[in-house]
């Protein structure tokens, strides 16, 4: 451990399993204090123990990042506990897919409503806190530098048949991320975006895979992907594979490093080379 993010205190939003779990360790693991969510309290639990046997502390905030007070809750709970708030990860969400002409209103606004909304609602909440420590540091002669890192995906920057929802609302991150880095490098705030290919999750199984299922409050979303897609996706990536969690979260991280000190407003595609 190079404990590069000694004392930082990180957010880290659907952080209970996959994805999210592991870039809340790998933070962690780089010397981070951990505020992390998940939708339930059981996953959530199993990620602050593996950041409290780091020696690390962690707050959890059980909840639906989607509820409209959720981003307000978040960023107190960080103040609460740390009185600060240094690194943002909006990971949360899952994919709802379907072709335009079966796809619902419903569907539609879920997706926005988990990979938009739920981002701009923490950010607006949480960018407060960091603007006044930034103001308060610059009238000290200090320059600290603070995080945000989006998660985006393949399907927001090139579109996706099937995920005409999913691929709109992660293109909108992108829009998100290239507009905050213009409205807070002022404050050092570097906003940045990680946009993902095909990394081995429970979201990317084989369809009919049990495990391949989220429980999204009443629904029951069904993802996965069919084995032959799968075989042809990997067959395009110079790689020659997919991504593991751990290696998402590596490219996160790098976006949360002092070496990304002066780079903001960028789009990183971690997806072994894969690109259009």
């Amino acid at each position: 451990m190079s404990n590069k993010l000694e004392n930082k205190i990180a957010l880290v939003t659907g952080a209970g399993r996959g994805i999210g779990q592991a870039i809340a360790t790998k933070l962690a693991s780089e010397g981070a204090n951990l505020v992390i969510n998940d939708l339930t309290e059981e996953p959530a639990l199993e990620t602050k123990k593996i950041v409290e046997d780091m020696g690390r502390e962690c707050e959890i905030v059980v909840g639906d990042v989607t509820a409209e007070d959720f981003g307000d809750r978040f960023a107190k709970a960080a103040v609460d506990r740390f009185n600060a708030i240094d690194i943002i990860v909006n990971n949360a969400g899952y994919p709802w897919d379907g072709v335009i002409q079966k796809y619902t209103d419903e569907q539609f606004q879920a997706m926005m409503d988990v990979h938009v909304t739920a981002p701009f609602r923490i950010l607006r909440s949480a960018g407060e806190v960091m603007r006044q420590a930034a103001k308060d540091e610059k009238a000290a002669g200090e320059v600290v530098h603070r995080k945000v890192v989006n998660i985006s995906s393949f399907a927001g920057l090139y579109g996706n048949a099937g995920q005409i929802g999913y691929a709109s609302a992660k293109s909108a991150l992108v829009g998100m991320t290239r507009t905050l880095a213009k409205e807070w490098g002022r404050y050092n705030i570097n906003v940045n975006c990680v946009a993902f290919g095909y990394i081995q999750t429970r979201m990317t199984k084989d369809l009919g895979d049990a495990e391949a299922v989220a429980q999204v409050g009443d629904r029951e979303i069904t993802m996965g992907v069919h084995p032959d897609m799968t075989k042809a996706l990997v067959q395009m990536i110079p790689l020659g594979r997919g991504g593991t969690p751990e290696e998402a979260a590596d490219a996160v991280y790098l976006l949360c490093a002092p070496e990304s000190n002066y780079i903001s407003g960028q789009i990183v595609l971690a997806a072994g080379g894969l690109i259009i």
